[in-house]
């Protein structure tokens, strides 16, 4: 009898072992589709946008920054709403989520300009800052009904170690009050940016959930071998990251579509190197009937 257990639990405990074994081997399955929306005031709805059921899609309203709406100047984390609020509203997110369950909405943080100057981070010092913005995000994220925030700042009058306890601490204390359930940060490789978003990595890493690395921001002759190498720099750059490949609608920069752009993806997904793609941006696709969100969706879902 003894003997029949024994063997009855090294089965059991071996069945358990093939069972982790099989899970930590699986595959994630890379079909994220990401697209920035309403920071060029082009009329676009979610409406507008193509959503293949089978990706997983995140809208990205763009942008909420921590400067006044009047005479932009910093608020020190007060944030507030600089995107297209007129086509994008709290009712527009209801409704695109109801209509698509795959359908998921974030905002995205700072950007590269507002009015006629630079969007800085300038925080006056961590707590208080981290501390507005806190209060700030989480009102506009439980009033939109939001699932995530994207970092998207690019100019910076501050430290990289006090840009990423500003930043840390922000993903760290919504999502431990429940108020976001994903976060993202959107580099690109400039010195200045790159030392103040490895920063955030190294310390806060594991509650980053994807990176929207910015690939268009490298030269517009961008070839499809010169974009992967540039891929897998960033993916060790940021090591254990969910990095996503990307371009830009607008045709100013990186490895374009018509050079070889979804060809490099095809490569990469065939090599599970990559979690997904994201665009720059909607406002910019609308001209042209949003053909390459209709290509990145259907790579994503093959």
């Amino acid at each position: 009898m003894e003997l029949a257990r024994l063997s009855l639990t090294i089965l059991v405990i071996n069945a358990f072992m093939i069972s982790v074994v099989l899970t930590q081997a699986a595959p994630t399955k890379a079909n994220l589709f990401r697209e920035y929306i309403g920071a060029n005031f082009k009329n676009v709805k979610f409406s507008d946008v193509p959503i293949n059921p089978d990706t997983e899609v995140h809208f990205i309203l763009s942008f909420a920054i921590d400067y006044t709406t009047s005479s932009p100047s910093p608020t020190n984390g007060k944030f507030n709403v600089f995107w297209d609020t007129d086509n994008l509203s709290p009712s527009a997110v209801s409704f695109i989520k109801s209509k698509h369950p795959n359908v998921k909405v974030a905002l995205s943080l700072g950007g590269n300009s507002v009015g006629d100057g630079l969007v800085y981070f300038r925080p006056f010092s961590i707590d208080s800052w981290v501390s507005n913005a806190v209060s700030s995000l989480t009102r506009t994220i439980k009033q939109y009904n939001l699932d995530g925030i994207d970092i998207d700042y690019e100019h910076f009058k501050a430290y990289p170690h006090i840009f990423a306890e500003c930043i840390g601490q922000l993903i760290a204390t919504l999502k431990r009050n429940k108020v976001i359930a994903f976060a993202s940060i959107a580099p690109f490789d400039d010195n200045a940016v790159q030392s103040h978003y490895l920063a955030l990595w190294r310390s806060y890493g594991h509650l980053i959930d994807y990176v929207n690395f910015q690939f268009y921001a490298y030269d517009q002759g961008t070839t499809e071998t010169q974009f992967i190498s540039y891929f897998k720099t960033q993916t060790s750059n940021y090591n254990g990251g969910k990095v996503l490949a990307s371009i830009t609608t607008d045709g100013s920069g990186g490895l374009s579509p018509e050079n070889g752009f979804f060809t490099a993806c095809n490569r990469l997904k065939s090599q599970q190197q990559f979690a997904g793609i994201f665009i720059w941006s909607a406002d910019e696709s609308k001209a042209t009937g949003f053909r390459y969100e209709k290509q990145a969706q259907a790579l994503l879902a093959s």
